[in-house]
């Protein structure tokens, strides 16, 4: 089992940045691949962006969001990121940090997730 804990949400001008953490206890990180998704009020969870167990430059991120948003991990720290820059007002949502065996886009084969920080845009 693995806990992960999100953190860096918050209030930030269109344009700004954030960098989101998920850090992780009990079994470590390294075991899962990690993934963001969101979730904006009246929608859908949609993923976001994922790293593998290795980190690296084994990512994906969401058209949406590529050469915006970054991810990567530190093992080390049991921890992912997930860098936002130029950010969006649609980039308004709860951004929960998932774990699961492997690297994907779909949020059900991941078995493991945050409670969510809350990542506001205004205009």
């Amino acid at each position: 089992q693995v806990q992960l804990v999100e953190s860096g949400g918050g209030l930030v001008q269109a344009g700004g940045s954030l960098r989101l953490s998920c850090a992780a206890s009990g079994r470590t990180s390294s075991t899962y691949a990690m993934g963001w998704f969101r979730q904006a009020p009246g929608k859908e969870r949609e993923f976001v962006a994922a790293i593998s167990r290795s980190g690296g430059d084994n990512t994906y991120g969401a058209d949406s969001v590529k050469g915006r948003f970054t991810i990567s991990r530190d093992n080390a720290k049991n921890t992912v990121y997930l860098q936002m820059n130029s950010l969006k007002p649609e980039d308004t949502a709860v951004y929960y940090c998932a774990a699961g065996p492997v690297l994907s886009t779909v949020y059900t084969l991941y078995s493991h997730w945050g409670q969510g920080t809350q990542v506001t845009v205004s205009s």
